[in-house]
């Protein structure tokens, strides 16, 4: 009964005057990047209108008591905190603190080394945002015996790895051998596309050598455990490259979240194989309609992506971004409340 009012209530909240969200950066240190958090605060706060959402944000303000336990959120590729703060939001509403590492290499300010250069840093770094908020005596009331994680595309991938799978960057540069032109986007990034001309088969050339430059032959299992992490949630995963066996029976509880019209990680290639292999997921929300940027919330406007950013993360037509984002952040704050709250 607890569940189903705070998901009511949730699915409500988003759409109305927000409750303040404490908001802090912890400035990058010797081992990673800057770390956002966001918390419940009892300070008035200001009302800041991002994207489609109205926050009532309070800078720097102290943390009010919540429900003792910590969510790490690990970006996409390129990404950052603030297209999170829809997640973030419905989350502290709930009683959580929640904290975002800044992914080194892969971010919307430095977003020179991503792909598997990255995915193997991605889950030490999530880790070491946990150490800093365990040393920060403003949230000495936190339970860090059990935290949950939430990512999505290659945070996905991040959170992932942070559920017990394992992957390698021969997996990724086998999989592209096998299926670039089907999943250019995946395998290629931003790089370029495919548009049915004659430098296609350049671009297929190219892109190729590349990989195989870069991966081939580099088949360590790549894992990270932090028994720390006690519940996960993969939105849109970036999944290709791990060997599937290692997700059958997660070492935790798995929520995914899937969009059937994404085109940067089609979903034949990445989810549909996860879901079918993984005995021990749950399906939180299978997103009809729904494009790669669908679980950015807010969605940056079409003028800060690239043409190519938002053939790939623009929303699809007709779909439904406020009915959906109240269904998968209710979802995802419910599944991670059935976990870690006593």
């Amino acid at each position: 009964m607890f569940f189903r009012t705070l998901l009511a209530g949730l699915t409500l909240s988003l759409g109305a005057h927000a409750a303040t969200l404490g908001t802090l950066t912890l400035p990058a240190d010797d081992v990673g990047a800057a770390v956002t958090l966001f918390y419940p605060s009892a300070a008035a706060g200001r009302p800041e209108v991002r994207g489609d959402l109205t926050l009532v944000l309070a800078p720097d303000a102290p943390p009010a008591p919540g429900n003792g336990r910590l969510i790490a959120i690990s970006h996409g590729s390129g990404g950052g905190p603030w297209v999170h703060t829809a997640l973030a939001q419905g989350l502290v509403e709930a009683g959580f603190v929640v904290v975002l590492p800044l992914h080194g290499g892969d971010n919307w300010q430095d977003d020179g080394h991503p792909g598997p250069d990255s995915w193997k840093r991605r889950p030490a770094e999530v880790s070491h945002a946990i150490d800093r908020v365990a040393a920060d005596p403003r949230f000495a009331g936190l339970r860090l015996d059990r935290v949950g994680a939430f990512g999505m595309s290659a945070g996905g991938h991040t959170v992932l790895s942070l559920a017990g799978g394992a992957w390698s960057p021969e997996r990724f540069r086998r999989h592209c051998e096998q299926h670039l032109a089907e999943d250019f986007p995946a395998c290629v990034g931003l790089a370029t596309k495919l548009t049915g001309g004659a430098l296609d088969g350049f671009k297929l050339w190219l892109a190729q050598r590349v990989l195989n430059w870069k991966f081939a032959g580099d088949a360590t299992p790549q894992t990270h455990v932090d028994p720390r992490i006690a519940v996960v949630v993969a939105g849109v995963p970036a999944a290709a490259d791990f060997d599937l066996a290692t997700l059958a029976h997660p070492r935790v509880p798995l929520g995914l979240i899937t969009a059937s019209d994404d085109r940067w990680l089609r979903p034949r290639f990445h989810s549909d194989p996860l879901r079918a292999a993984c005995q021990g997921c749950e399906l939180l929300a299978d997103l009809q309609g729904a494009g790669h940027g669908a679980l950015l919330a807010p969605l940056p406007s079409r003028e800060e992506f690239s043409t190519l950013a938002c053939e790939l993360m623009c929303d699809p037509p007709g779909f439904d971004r406020p009915a959906a984002t109240a269904l998968w952040v209710a979802r995802t704050v419910g599944f991670f409340g059935r976990h870690l709250l006593d």
